[in-house]
């Protein structure tokens, strides 16, 4: 699996996680974050989804990583919305894990999620939600899920 960084360019999974090590460890005293969120875009004859990893330096900036993944196209909002917290979850597992490993439990992956209380995705929320914290996860909604409605969404274009 490769990630885009804008300023790293292509790096396999193993590199964004040195990548975000040595971002924490430039300064340990900071609180972080590590967020996920996924956005998509429909094209022509598919959808072109986007899962974004940021790692938040509260207060300091931040740095992202993502990832392209193109599907056949989904017309269904409800199959949108699932498809994306789905591999938000899939990326976010393997980075909250790479983290355990390392002895970094304390540091807790957020899934954001491209839906909100305003708008045709709002019935859906207590469903995507209850995926993701069933799955062990804090789950953001709109507005508050700048993970996919901001970072995510600025590579789906």
């Amino acid at each position: 699996m490769f990630l885009n960084s804008p300023t790293k360019g292509r790096l396999s999974f193993e590199q964004m996680m040195e990548d975000m090590l040595q971002y924490i460890t430039g300064l340990p005293s900071s609180s972080y974050k590590i967020i996920v969120g996924t956005d998509s875009q429909v094209a022509r004859g598919h959808t072109q989804f986007i899962t974004a990893v940021i790692i938040h330096r509260l207060g300091k900036g931040a740095r992202y990583y993502y990832r392209k993944k193109s599907h056949r196209k989904i017309k269904s909002l409800r199959q949108k919305i699932f498809f994306e917290t789905a591999l938000s979850l899939e990326l976010g597992g393997m980075v909250a894990r790479r983290f355990a490993a390392l002895g970094c439990e304390d540091f807790k992956v957020e899934i954001h999620i491209d839906a909100g209380t305003h708008g045709d995705t709002k019935d859906l929320i207590r469903e995507v939600v209850g995926m993701v914290t069933g799955s062990g996860f804090r789950a953001r909604i709109k507005p508050d899920a700048y993970g996919a409605s901001s970072v995510a969404d600025r590579h789906t274009k």
